[in-house]
């Protein structure tokens, strides 16, 4: 019989409780002991709405207190030197290697493969000696065991994988790691074998990136040796969020089941699978549920594409499952009462997720017509919602068509943009300014709250938001820093805030999805054509202008971006949806610029987080990026300066994509990586100004000025100090309002330092 799983399943709750249990811990309002019990209860929460609702094979230890790479690598010992104190607990130890502490730096967080969820990275040494601490997913089996009386499917990151996504070591030497991690993973196995577990699932995502055949080889000697060492524990070794090349190897691994994407593999897993057919000893998990946006499945279509598998792969031996964990998406529907009924109709978050792969596993076990009901109610509402007038408006799509073809472009080269500029501003060297965002402080979301609800009306709420302008103005006068920021301090979030202004989205009040840590967002839903119909950010910008000679940024959230941390309607292509967010803000850059700004920041830190896992599809997904930044960027005055912000590491691969977006300034969050982009720039020739991030703010740490010295002046090595503007790594709205002050008063200082240095040297060579 047919049998339904998932991947894992939401921690943050359906309103955010695992969030605020976890900051109530770090805050010191809850002792150990008491965060414990609490987090416990809504584990047990998690694993009993799955049983309910009548899945069959349910995740066991997907559940995290912050990540599950970092669970992982602490769980094998792998933890930084910087990081060994005597005096702290497992558990502030392993939430210092997330946040770092007053005298360490946290480990680096990175995108987890092309979703908008951030994964800590481990950090090995060559001569790494991995121990097995704990084994954790042990006591999540039993717990679940003991006291809800489930036989849970036990999840854990695979060996490869995990040394994949680590750093610091020496790639001559993964081979040797690994022999020293598999032994572990067996006594992990081992131990789960023993307590009764009988599918533990191994998540291998990388087999959905593009290996060799040295890898698979690897492959098959790891999970030989777990297959050697095993007697009635069976492995289902999982991929998602790509197809597999090595179809045939992977399938012929020695492992009881196989996972596949079969929703985001454009066809290329199931077109294998009729190609190669599948094992007849071997389970196939078919992830026929989107995982990773919030659309209803179509039934239909579904329960017909597992009848193709189920005509190839044994349908006794077959799992019906998402396409990935359900870490992606929000909680439920259910609490979302202020949606209207056509849009909400069309929506299944994660327990509905849950209630379509449950229905899926009925269709194959009964037929069809035991599901016939519910299959003609999911086709009304995905119907419902595609033939509304949100979905055709006919002035939006001419526009789209319009630009077909046309290339976007600016008006000179940037050698010439860069003398009017420099010109227009007459800024000093090494410039300094910050991200975007600064401290939303309790105060300014309580007036925000307040204003919602009708408490406060319009006027008092902007008088509340122009008397944080002007302070925060004040402030950075007095910090010293030569371009400012208005602050944001209107904005709930740098995608939300536009949505919300722009016709073609909607929000919720409780679609939270975790993107790192205890950090949730909301992301809006693009469910209709994007339109502008006045302007989003004129009045702030204007009014903070206003108070200063110095020049403010205009901020806006880059289309790329909007659309990578958006839930995205799936009835057209994304590029199309892109470029209608596109020319909506370029709509609003003019009308920023005839009211005197001249100097607009669009921010795209996603940008490269939606690049395709395949090396093949990654320079269409480049090519369309590009375009959508110009086309909403290029139409400005050649005085008007251009900034852009991206996050994280790995830039080296796209620095010819960097250029070509033709902003003048941009800024790329460099800090938790040490510098390592650095490097990039000895290969790569750049000529625009750059500002690569000399401080970490995901952390609650102030920098000294000389630690942010050193990385000025190790970026200078590669750089041209008429082209390196000095900031942050990203926005400061997480932050303090002491922490911050503290830190870009530090900033400024190490600018200041080496601005005199550098000033002196040519003095000097003048002579």
């Amino acid at each position: 019989m047919t049998k339904s799983s998932t991947l894992g399943y939401p921690r943050i709750g359906e309103k955010r409780e695992w969030k605020k249990a976890l900051e109530q811990y770090w805050k010191g309002n809850l002792q150990e002991e008491e965060f414990l019990t609490e987090i416990e209860g809504l584990r047990l929460h998690y694993l009993k709405k799955q049983k309910d609702r009548g899945i069959d094979l349910i995740p066991i230890g997907d559940f995290s207190l912050y990540d599950h790479v970092l669970d992982t690598a602490f769980m094998f010992g792998l933890i930084p030197d910087r990081f060994k104190v005597q005096d702290k607990s497992d558990l502030d130890t392993y939430f210092d290697m997330a946040r770092g502490n007053e005298s360490a730096v946290a480990c680096e967080m990175t995108k987890w493969f092309n979703t908008n969820y951030h994964y800590i990275v481990p950090e090995l040494q060559n001569d790494a000696e991995p121990s097995l601490l704990n084994n954790r997913v042990l006591h999540y089996f039993e717990e679940a065991k003991q006291k809800l009386g489930i036989t849970g499917k036990p999840v854990i990151l695979g060996p490869i994988t995990l040394l994949k996504l680590s750093k610091g070591y020496q790639e001559e030497h993964f081979t040797t790691l690994l022999n020293k991690l598999v032994p572990l993973y067996v006594q992990v196995l081992k131990e789960l074998e023993n307590a009764g577990a009988e599918w533990v699932q191994i998540d291998e995502p990388v087999l959905s990136t593009t290996l060799d055949d040295k890898d698979i080889s690897i492959f098959k000697e790891v999970y030989q040796t777990f297959n050697d060492e095993l007697t009635s524990v069976k492995i289902l070794l999982q991929t998602y969020f790509e197809s597999v090349d090595y179809y045939e190897e992977v399938v012929s691994l020695p492992v009881a089941g196989i996972g596949l994407d079969f929703v985001h593999d454009e066809g290329a897993n199931l077109l294998s699978l009729q190609k190669h057919g599948f094992p007849k000893d071997k389970t196939l998990a078919a992830g026929v549920i989107n995982g990773r946006n919030i659309w209803r499945s179509d039934l239909k279509s579904s329960l017909a594409a597992l009848n193709t598998i189920t005509a190839i792969a044994d349908k006794e031996r077959l799992i019906v499952q998402p396409s990935c964990s359900l870490l992606h998406v929000p909680v439920t529907v259910e609490t979302e009462h202020e949606l209207n009924t056509e849009l909400k109709n069309a929506l299944a978050f994660a327990d509905q997720k849950l209630e379509e792969t449950t229905t899926l596993t009925e269709g194959l076990n009964k037929g069809e017509e035991a599901i016939r009901q519910r299959i003609e109610e999911n086709s009304n509402a995905r119907g419902a919602l595609l033939s509304s007038a949100s979905r055709n408006r006919l002035e939006v799509q001419k526009e789209v068509k319009f630009w077909k073809g046309v290339e976007p472009s600016r008006d000179q080269h940037h050698s010439t943009r860069q003398k009017l500029q420099q010109e227009y501003f007459n800024l000093p060297l090494l410039p300094t300014t910050t991200i975007g965002s600064l401290p939303q402080t309790t105060e300014i979301r309580q007036a925000r709250m307040r204003w919602r609800k009708g408490d406060w009306d319009d006027v008092k709420y902007e008088e509340f938001i122009e008397a944080n302008i002007r302070e925060w103005i004040e402030r950075q006068e007095d910090i010293g820093l030569d371009v400012l920021i208005h602050g944001e301090f209107e904005r709930n979030d740098m995608v939300e805030f536009f949505g919300e202004k722009l016709d073609g989205f909607a929000f919720t009040r409780y679609a939270w999805v975790q993107s790192y840590g205890s950090r949730c967002v909301k992301p809006p839903i693009i469910y209709g054509d994007v339109a502008l119909n006045e302007p989003m950010t004129v009045k702030e910008i204007n009014y903070a202008q206003s108070q200063t000679a110095k020049p403010v940024k205009g901020m806006l959230t880059g289309p790329v971006t909007i659309l990578n941390w958006s839930f995205v309607r799936e009835d057209i292509s994304q590029y199309d949806v892109t470029k209608q967010i596109a020319l909506a803000l370029q709509k609003e850059i003019k009308a920023l610029e005839e009211n005197q700004i001249q100097m607009i920041q669009v921010d795209e830190p996603a940008l490269r987080e939606g690049l395709p896992l395949k090396p093949a599809k990654q320079q269409t997904y480049l090519d369309e990026a590009v375009y959508a930044f110009k086309l909403a960027t290029s139409a400005v005055n050649n005085e008007t300066q251009i900034h852009t912000h991206m996050c994280y590491s790995e830039f080296g691969a796209i620095m010819e994509t960097i250029d070509q977006l033709d902003a003048d300034v941009i800024s790329i969050e460099t800090a938790r990586s040490h510098g390592e982009l650095i490097t990039a720039f000895e290969e790569h020739s750049y000529e625009k100004g750059i500002g690569l991030g000399v401080y970490d703010i995901h952390s609650p740490r102030i920098p000294k000025v000389e630690e942010m010295e050193r990385n000025i002046e190790r970026a200078l090595q590669v750089l041209d100090s008429r082209q390196f503007w000095v900031n942050p790594d990203c926005g400061l709205k997480t932050r303090g309002v002491t922490e911050t002050t503290e830190a870009l008063t530090n900033m400024v200082k190490a600018a200041d330092n080496v601005r005199q240095r550098i000033n002196k040297e040519e003095a000097v060579k003048e002579k």
